[in-house]
């Protein structure tokens, strides 16, 4: 079994905000299959629809901050609707929401909302992971329990392998907890380990500290510590559908679209 890949625009942002038609054409070249979008570059959804479809790219998905969801879920689920997304995930959670803030339980129950909300328009909402949801509440991870609480006809997963892997879980055997719903599997990988501001790594403001790259970078899908090859096995038993390649920050003396290219080498070179 192969499997369609794609990419997390997010990865090139600074290339899709200049020109993204460009941008989406040069993915394609690069041999991805389909985007996942965090954005949409001050364009409108009709004309992201037009361009995907022009240039051969399935738009897959796309990140949507939970306070937009929030705010208005039917119409701006409806956004991604006209793109032609079959998934939107909720990618992040501020400080105050998450398992180890004052807001989960909140939290949880408006994601059930916004699930009901994706299935009247034909969306599936998935939930897209970093490290803090591995913080226990009781004997079990905040993201078990969100899963719990939430059930599978309102929620799938999009497990993050890196952050599986630094919130202290080998990504294989976490996966397979979730066959069957886990639909969409992010591949990302990694070298060192976790350190104080690595989030300024992925796009978040933190106190103004560096991130220390000599302990933990993010690096193209293959030029880590990730076991991709079982990582990808387990994901044909888990039912995905789709593995959609991520790297927030370049790495490696690279730059975001050379980091795109080199993830989707790799995964050429293990037959994918």
């Amino acid at each position: 079994m192969s499997f369609p890949i794609a990419l997390q625009v997010y990865s090139v942002r600074q290339n899709a905000a200049a020109n993204l038609y460009a941008t989406l054409k040069a993915i394609k070249k690069m041999g991805y299959d389909g985007v996942e979008f965090a954005g949409l570059y001050h364009h409108t959804p009709e004309e992201v629809r037009d361009m995907c479809a022009d240039i051969g790219l399935t738009p897959v998905s796309a990140h949507v901050a939970y306070p937009e969801l929030l705010a208005d879920p039917e119409g701006v689920l409806s956004k991604y609707v006209t793109i032609g997304c079959k998934y939107v995930a909720v990618p992040y959670l501020d400080a105050e929401d998450r398992p180890s803030g004052d807001r989960f339980d909140e939290v949880m129950k408006n994601i059930a909302l916004i699930g009901k909300a994706a299935n009247k328009l034909g969306i599936t909402l998935l939930y897209h992971n970093h490290d803090f949801e591995f913080y226990k509440l009781g004997d079990k991870y905040g993201l078990d329990v969100l899963y719990e609480t939430v059930p599978a006809d309102l929620l799938q997963t999009e497990l993050d392998v890196c952050w599986v892997n630094i919130g202290g879980e080998d990504p294989v055997e976490y996966l397979k907890k979730y066959v069957g719903r886990a639909p969409v599997l992010h591949l990302k990988d990694f070298v060192g380990s976790k350190t104080e501001n690595m989030y300024e790594l992925i796009g978040i403001k933190s106190d103004g500290k560096k991130a220390d790259t000599q302990k933990f970078e993010l690096r193209p899908v293959g030029s880590g510590v990730q076991d991709f090859p079982a990582i990808i096995d387990m994901a044909k038993t888990a039912g995905t559908e789709w593995l959609i390649v991520e790297q927030d920050n370049p790495s490696m003396g690279l730059s975001p679209m050379e980091c795109a290219e080199k993830s989707r080498a790799y995964l050429k070179s293990i037959g994918y």
